[in-house]
């Protein structure tokens, strides 16, 4: 990213058009969202929160980046999450779930996944893998993304870009 965030700004407008079209799904249905960011760290919500009045359809969220965060919130005990591996399909539907849950929203979206660029996932997911959950009054769906990447930014821009339209799929259908 060049220092005056220039690439922020024009990911944002890229997907600004996607937001739009999510927010007039949810606004038509009536119905709100809550959001967990993993390894896209924050982009989901920051997308849809350039829709003016987003108000009207996004509850809040949070970026689970750690272990305490998300202890605090999804408030799932520890036991819950045992057998799962981060980037899983079962963990971000959980995640999903809480998030809906416990923000008391129509809509759970959650992002779990691996970026790379060097690091290694706390439980060991191959780096460029993501899993983005929803979970709705009609169900409840999972999309995996596979980058083969271990570009950090660039997996942090396919991981929001696939959740947006794994998010406007669903709610199209």
């Amino acid at each position: 990213m060049d220092t005056d965030g220039q690439e922020d700004r024009l990911m944002l407008a890229e997907l600004h058009p996607q937001a739009l079209r999510i927010a007039t799904l949810l606004r038509a249905r009536g119905e709100k969202i809550a959001v967990a960011d993993g390894a896209t760290g924050g982009l989901i919500m920051a997308s849809l929160l350039t829709v003016p009045g987003a108000l009207d359809f996004f509850v809040g969220g949070g970026v689970v980046y750690s272990f305490r965060a998300r202890d605090v919130l999804f408030d799932q005990p520890r036991e819950a999450y045992k057998g799962m591996r981060g980037a899983s399909e079962e963990y971000a539907l959980l995640q999903a779930r809480s998030i809906r849950d416990n923000f008391h929203a129509d809509w759970g979206l959650a992002e779990s996944g691996s970026v790379g660029g060097g690091s290694k996932h706390p439980t060991g997911a191959a780096a460029g893998r993501s899993c983005a959950a929803l979970v709705g009054p009609d169900g409840e769906w999972v999309r995996v993304t596979e980058t083969g990447s271990d570009n950090r930014i660039a997996n942090m821009e396919a991981f929001t870009r696939a959740a947006l339209g794994h998010l406007e799929t669903v709610l199209s259908a």
